[in-house]
């Protein structure tokens, strides 16, 4: 590998750790504070009433159990979490901003809106 090669592969890696930064910043602001794209939640978690409702959208803004099992990828897009003797899943997905399409780039907040879906475990 030529001295070109090497350089070539750590500025690939610098920006590939670099857009991986960037989705999960954008992740985290939706997840902790609901900023910077949509939430939804299921009809399970609607059925579980409001005091429920509430300790779940709290354990999920507080999330910060991020492991390579449950975040290979290090963009902060999934969690699990256990209240009230349910098993709570949210997850985020990015779509293009007529919600058509995947987003062309995940990273890019001008182009991406994000989906942060909190549900049930049995509901998945």
């Amino acid at each position: 590998m030529t001295s070109s090669d090497q350089e070539n592969c750590a500025q690939n890696a610098a920006q590939q750790a670099s857009t991986k930064l960037s989705i999960s910043q954008l992740n985290d602001n939706l997840r902790r504070d609901w900023v910077g794209g949509r939430v939804a939640w299921t009809a399970g978690i609607e059925q579980l009433g409001i005091g429920t409702i509430l300790a779940i959208f709290d354990a999920v803004n507080e999330f910060k159990a991020f492991t390579l099992d449950n975040d290979p990828y290090g963009e902060h897009d999934f969690g699990a979490v256990e209240i009230a003797g349910h098993r709570v899943f949210w997850k985020i997905d990015y779509y293009d901003k007529a919600l058509d399409y995947g987003s062309p780039d995940p990273a890019d907040p001008g182009v991406t809106t994000r989906v942060l879906t909190i549900m049930l475990a049995s509901e998945y």
